[in-house]
């Protein structure tokens, strides 16, 4: 598992249409797919694959209102983990996903697209993906996105993209009042290429108030967002490789 029509929750797929010469970019949550996906994830998949998951600071994950979900990136699993620690089964909400547009191709990109997922250039992000986050914020949902961009095994945080703090700062300027929310979550694997039997720590940040950032210039409120963020994200990766038994966590073990 990046940087704008209110649509229904019982459509299933990601669209790109094309309405009076205009592309609008859609997301949908397929009403019968993601229950039985998280179902499955949750108590087949994930917990068959991984010796271990350790989850820190669920606590921290609002239960309601706009929030932006910042997890790191360093592996294709990362897209089911983070619904795992913050989805349905332990917030209650379903998880929408701006992702990379080769990440919405294939077999994954089937999944990705039935769970909320919809498409973006990260080089190149349109201004339709972009009002479609957006939008998504000011309705309310749980938008994932992965800030720096691509996938990274080395467990450093890369440089993020600006473009997801420009999102949240618009759709918090533009409704007032809004309450948008960023939240950092640092993923953590015991293996570069996560293999059967790796363990997994999802470490779960405070939250990062956006309206904290409006400060009347919109170039200079991003890249202090930015920059708060990436200092969050590298602290909550700096143990990148899994320790053993660590305090207050919530714990899945198949050993």
């Amino acid at each position: 598992m990046m940087e704008l029509h209110s649509y229904s929750h019982t459509e299933y797929e990601t669209k790109i249409t094309t309405v009076s010469n205009r592309t609008v970019t859609n997301s949908h949550v397929c009403p019968w797919f993601s229950p039985l996906a998280y179902f499955l994830g949750h108590n087949l998949v994930l917990p068959f694959f991984f010796r271990q998951i350790r989850i820190t600071g669920q606590e921290n994950i609002p239960e309601t209102g706009p929030i932006i979900l910042a997890p790191t990136h360093r592996s294709r699993w990362d897209a089911l983990l983070v619904p795992y620690a913050a989805g349905r089964f332990a917030t209650g909400r379903d998880l929408r996903f701006m992702v990379t547009m080769n990440e919405c191709q294939g077999i994954q990109g089937w999944f990705v697209r039935r769970m909320g997922g919809f498409p973006v250039n990260p080089q190149r992000p349109s201004i339709t993906t972009l009002r479609h986050g957006v939008d998504l914020l000011q309705q309310g949902e749980s938008l994932v996105i992965f800030p720096e961009g691509g996938i990274f095994r080395d467990g450093k945080v890369h440089p993020l993209k600006a473009g997801i703090a420009r999102l949240a700062l618009t759709a918090e300027s533009s409704h007032p009042g809004l309450g948008a929310k960023i939240v950092p979550i640092g993923l953590n694997y015991n293996q570069e290429y996560p293999q059967w039997g790796a363990d997994v720590s999802i470490n779960i940040g405070a939250p990062i108030s956006v309206a904290d950032y409006l400060n009347g210039c919109v170039k200079k409120d991003a890249k202090t967002l930015t920059q708060d963020l990436g200092k969050a994200l590298q602290k909550l990766s700096k143990d990148h490789l899994v320790v053993a038994n660590p305090p207050a966590l919530a714990q899945v073990s198949n050993s």
